[in-house]
């Protein structure tokens, strides 16, 4: 049986330091007080984007940052923010992603107001 030892919190802080330019804040502070969680948190990284993934890197990290602008994480977007800097992905690609969420959100507030529209529809008869 062999056993995997996940690298210290220190060791994952300069690993994530090196593919972003920097590590987001919550997570350095959060070594402080439960190193353990960045371990954690690096576990399931590795789940959703295992290293023979069926998504290059790019893919993965412009998908991260749709989901991270359409849930408002703005210390995740920062940090997806630098790691496109660092992966050298294009802006036009950048733009793209930026324009889709926009309108996946658009989308969605529409979507949303149905019972609104419902409402007018009713009141007009």
């Amino acid at each position: 049986m062999t056993t995997h030892t996940m690298p210290s919190a220190k060791e994952l802080l300069a690993r994530m330091r090196a593919g972003m330019g920097r590590v987001p804040a919550a997570i350095e502070k959060s070594t402080v007080v439960d190193d353990g969680l960045i371990q954690e948190h690096m576990r399931s990284r590795m789940y959703a984007m295992p290293e023979a993934g069926a998504l290059d890197e790019q893919t993965r990290t412009l998908i991260y940052l749709a989901a991270v602008l359409a849930g408002s994480s703005t210390a995740c977007v920062r940090a997806m923010a630098d790691k496109v800097v660092q992966q050298g992905i294009p802006k036009a690609k950048v733009l793209e992603t930026v324009h889709i969420v926009r309108f996946a959100m658009a989308t969605k507030i529409i979507g949303d107001a149905d019972p609104v529209f419902d409402a007018l529809v009713g009141a007009q008869e």
